[in-house]
């Protein structure tokens, strides 16, 4: 059944939606003929015909082309649109398809909580992780599409996440916290809490590289965050410094259970930890180092305090020595992993130096009081009414050398457990100890010898203690180069020789004193006509002599030889003295004679009494009263200039006095002689050569009264 043009019309979409273009079409064709006709009205137009429908058909391609780019123009602006609907489309159907995990977000909250109440971690972490997904996801688009004021809004629905995060990392931290207990008893806790750091770990290096947007809480650090827990629980209560009453044993017993622990923890990370966790967390090396580091803060602690000599050597010894040794960082169960060789040493050089020094003060002090209380022992037995002990030989001495010597000799040896560096400074300040010792020793002889003055009873056994006083001196002096270990060391200072021969000097000194005293009412009546003419004068000098060299007997050599040699010179001084001072004038030639015959028998007695007493003769002052006898005995008063001569030269701290006098105890000699020999002596002055023991410079002799002294007349 056919349709009707109008029934067309109304069933062609086309001409209902483009009627101008049919009217268009009209036009064209209209134009088209109009324009035909014109140009081929004549028969011979149609040989071009070909040309024109060539031209006209390129004209046409050309505008169809401009028609097809518009279209697609119009078009492409439409479905920019349609892409822009279809992108929301698919958004939209995106967030319906997450919808339902949206909206059951707090369920899964609330069984996450009971998940990590029941301490089911993994489980836990797993289903935290996903919901963390899903908000970063949804907080990523919001990022992406620049709406930040909807991203409080999903934080706020959000929010119980960051609690259950900090709930879960609150009971990773307590595992960590007890890691060292748990890798003994139940290590599946600790693995489980590694397993989790792990993961956190991961995500935070996946979200840094890709670095275009950071959810809240990121990076979170947790492995970092280990380490410092771990740290934390290492270093906790043990490092606290003792209290001040804590030092030397209480000290002692804090460092032993440092030592310890530090010992018995290290042993489980070695053993135990570093199974549980990855190779890469240098799990003992980082243990290792955090000990070492806290030691050495603590150590510092301690030492703020006001330690006392065993506290401080103690650290000392501790820090120096037992820190590497077998028993500690050195014990074989803890090598060769553990080492400590390539850190800082727990005590710097500067501290330890420091350190070492305030030992030393203390032992000083220590050092100085007992020898204080030992000078005042010493000081109250010189004044017993008993002699002092005597050793197996018997030598007098007392037991102060060996207090002194074993007290230095056990704080050096103390200090060579140390360092060699402590050792040289507690050797040091021990020489300087023992040299102001010796001075404060001498100090105290010489108030006993003052005291002994004023009564020669008390002490009353003197002489004994000053011998022993002289054998304790040589028993130091020979101590002394054993006290320093390292014989290379052993070199006596200047200053300590010097004390200790003051000593020496002031005992000897005090010893001849006493002789002298005994031996000044014989010297008194010397020279006397009583004397010249053959008293028992020097047979008593000898007696006195000799009982004080059985005294000099019960002191060791050399000192006793010394001893012998300055009561020789001391006798020969005396004796010289008396003769010079109190001059006798020999009135004739018989005189003289007598003069000379005396002093020849006391010079021989003299001299074989101390040659006896093992002095020989070449060490002898009393040849010098043969030597003057020769001057007296000289018959030619003339030759007197040439046997000066040989006199001063063997004796040249002889002074013109001294020769003076003896001319004048010759009572021969004439004024011209007197002035020749007086004048050679100007000639030919003396230099006291190297070691020479003066023997005339002491003895000071009367000013000279010539020429009014002489009698009237010539002297005969």
């Amino acid at each position: 059944m056919g349709m009707s043009a109008e029934d067309e019309r109304a069933a062609s979409p086309r001409d209902e939606e483009w009627p101008e273009a049919e009217k268009a079409e009209k036009l064209a064709r209209g134009a088209a003929l109009k324009w035909a006709s014109g140009v081929f009205y004549r028969p011979e137009k149609l040989e071009g015909l070909g040309h024109y429908r060539r031209r006209e058909t390129q004209r046409n391609n050309s505008i169809q082309s401009r028609l097809k780019s518009t279209v697609q123009s119009y078009l492409e602006g439409g479905l920019q649109q349609m892409r822009k609907l279809m992108e929301e489309h698919v958004q939209l159907a995106s967030v319906v398809q997450v919808l339902p995990q949206i909206f059951s977000v707090h369920e899964v909250f609330s069984h996450i909580l009971q998940l990590l109440h029941g301490q089911h971690l993994l489980e836990a972490h797993v289903e935290l992780m996903m919901v963390e997904q899903l908000r970063d996801d949804i907080l990523s688009q919001l990022h992406l599409r620049g709406l930040s004021g909807a991203q409080a809004t999903v934080l706020s629905y959000f929010s119980v996440l960051q609690d259950l995060n900090e709930s879960l990392a609150k009971q990773l931290w307590d595992i960590v916290g007890s890691s060292l207990r748990l890798v003994r008893e139940d290590p599946v806790l600790f693995v489980t809490a590694v397993r989790i750091i792990e993961r956190e770990e991961k995500i935070d290096d996946t979200l840094l590289l890709e670095a275009t947007f950071l959810p809240p809480g990121r990076p979170k650090g947790w492995r970092q965050k280990f380490y410092q827990v771990l740290q934390d629980t290492i270093t906790g209560g043990r490092f606290r410094a003792p209290r001040m009453d804590a030092e030397g044993p209480g000290l002692a017993k804090h460092l032993a259970a440092l030592q310890r622990d530090i010992v018995s923890e290290l042993r489980v990370v070695k053993d135990l930890m570093v199974q549980c966790v990855p190779a890469h967390y240098n799990i003992l090396s980082v243990c290792t180092a955090t000990y070492h580091q806290a030691l050495t803060s603590h150590l510092q602690e301690i030492l703020r305090e006001d330690l006392d000599k065993q506290g401080l050597f103690l650290l000392l010894e501790w820090a120096l020595r037992v820190y590497h040794s077998p028993e500690m960082m050195g014990h074989p169960d803890l090598l060769p992993e553990v080492d400590v060789s390539a850190l800082d040493p727990l005590m710097s050089s500067e501290l330890v130096d420091q350190t070492e020094r305030r030992y030393v003060t203390k032992v000083k002090a220590s050092v100085f009081e007992w020898m204080q209380r030992t000078l005042e022992v010493e000081f109250k037995e010189w004044f017993r009414e008993q002699e002092p002990e005597m050793d197996h030989q018997g030598f007098f001495q007392s037991a102060l050398p060996a207090i002194v010597m074993q007290m230095l000799n056990e704080n050096i040896q103390v200090a060579s457990l140390i360092t060699d560096s402590l050792q040289q400074k507690i050797y040091n300040m021990a020489l300087e100890e023992l040299e102001a010792f010796l001075g404060r020793l001498r100090e105290a002889l010489v108030q006993c010898g003052k005291e002994h003055q004023q009564d020669r009873a008390v002490p009353k056994y003197y002489i004994s203690h000053l011998l022993a006083v002289l054998n304790n001196n040589l028993a130091l002096s020979n101590s002394v180069s054993s006290l320093h270990p390292d014989t290379a060391c052993r070199e006596v200072p200047g200053s300590l020789q010097a004390a200790l021969d003051r000593m020496q000097k002031k005992a000897t000194q005090l010893l001849l004193e006493e002789l002298l005293l005994d031996l000044q009412p014989l010297c008194l009546q010397l020279p006397s006509r009583k004397w010249l003419s053959g008293s028992q004068l020097v047979g008593s000098m000898c007696e006195v002599i000799d009982k004080y060299a059985k005294d000099f007997s019960r002191v060791r050599k050399p000192v006793c030889t010394l001893l012998l040699a300055e009561s020789e010179l001391l006798v020969a001084n005396q004796y010289l003295r008396a003769l010079l001072q109190r001059k006798m004038v020999c009135k004739s030639r018989e005189e003289r004679g007598q003069l000379c015959h005396r002093l020849l028998q006391d010079a021989t007695q003299l001299r074989e009494l101390f040659c006896g007493l093992g002095l020989e003769r070449g060490q002898q002052s009393l040849e010098a009263v043969f030597a003057l006898r020769e001057l007296i005995c000289l018959k030619d008063p003339a030759l007197l200039s040439l046997e000066v001569l040989g006199f001063i030269t063997k004796y040249p701290d002889v002074s013109d006095e001294h020769i003076s006098t003896l001319l004048d105890i010759r009572g021969d000699v004439s004024k011209e002689v007197r002035h020749v020999v007086l004048e050679m002596m100007a000639q030919h002055p003396q230099a006291l050569p190297e070691g020479y023991r003066p023997i005339f410079s002491t003895i000071l002799v009367p000013v000279q009264e010539l020429p009014f002294c002489l009698r009237k007349g010539k002297c005969a």
